[in-house]
């Protein structure tokens, strides 16, 4: 896997040219760093874990997880990884968030048969991807509720629901901004529902509406694109802000970022274990 662009962010050609310029990038620390232990990963809310605003974490969806990073949350993808990877990093008093595409039909994933051709509309950018018509919410509903069984099966505190702003994009389905909102609703009730936590991923424009729904956000570039404001209703919330930056170089961004209390790092476009934390 690697990071994920919507149409108004990065065009796919710009993104391959930054994935590969990424994989020469130097500095950073490769583990923990991020100035002695980081806070706790939080306590359970009523059954639910929710994270706490600051909370260090690592983001990594390509390669073979390393899981030596000293933070207390890490997010990886949910397909991928086996149960047992999450167990050694409970082991270690980590917190886990499962990585699974909400938003567009993955040909390579097991279950990429069962989506119904009338559901896949354009391609999203990256090769065997397609959006998907979130206005069908009866029949997306179960592959989604299935997704997060695997979730839970595997001992998931949470997930990372990709590709939520279809709507903001050219998906080849007229989806307007209502249609988003029920179904970004739908997807935190799944998780919910399973007592999983579950963060808003990017969807900027959507926050003031859909704050109450999700239990912390994941957010790409909001720096880059001067965006990281709409964000902060989260932290004044209590709700963590998951947040990563490509291009810039941490002392272009991080300096902002604390004093919004995000939790924030660089990454490479790959998102695989190198990290430079805030």
């Amino acid at each position: 896997m690697r990071g994920r662009f919507t149409g108004r962010r990065l065009a796919p050609a710009a993104a391959l040219l930054l994935a590969l310029a990424g994989c020469t990038s130097s500095g950073g620390d490769g583990g923990g760093g991020d100035g002695g232990r980081p806070r706790s990963a939080g306590p359970p809310v009523a059954g639910r874990w929710q994270p706490q605003v600051g909370v260090a974490w690592q983001w990594q969806l390509s390669g073979t997880v390393d899981t030596s990073v000293d933070v207390p949350v890490y997010d990886i993808d949910g397909f991928e990884n086996p149960a047992a990877v999450v167990a050694r990093l409970h082991d270690d008093g980590r917190r886990v968030v499962c990585y699974v595409n909400a938003g567009a039909w993955e040909s390579f994933r097991p279950d990429a048969k069962d989506f119904p051709a009338a559901l896949l509309g354009r391609g999203d950018g990256w090769d065997g991807e397609r959006w998907l018509d979130v206005r069908a919410l009866d029949r997306l509903r179960p592959l989604m509720a299935a997704r997060f069984d695997m979730c839970r099966a595997k001992g998931f505190d949470a997930v990372e629901p990709d590709l939520l702003d279809g709507y903001a994009n050219s998906t080849g389905f007229p989806l307007t901004a209502a249609d988003q909102l029920a179904y970004n609703r739908m997807i935190a009730g799944l998780a919910h529902d399973r007592g999983l936590a579950v963060g808003l991923k990017n969807d900027l424009d959507q926050v003031p509406q859909l704050l109450g729904d999700f239990d912390f956000s994941v957010d790409e570039q909001c720096a880059q694109y001067d965006e990281c404001g709409q964000l902060s209703p989260f932290v004044a919330a209590g709700k963590p802000v998951f947040h990563v930056e490509y291009e810039l170089a941490p002392a272009q961004f991080c300096p902002a970022v604390r004093k919004l209390g995000f939790s924030s790092m660089r990454k490479h476009l790959s998102l695989d274990a190198w990290r430079e934390p805030c």
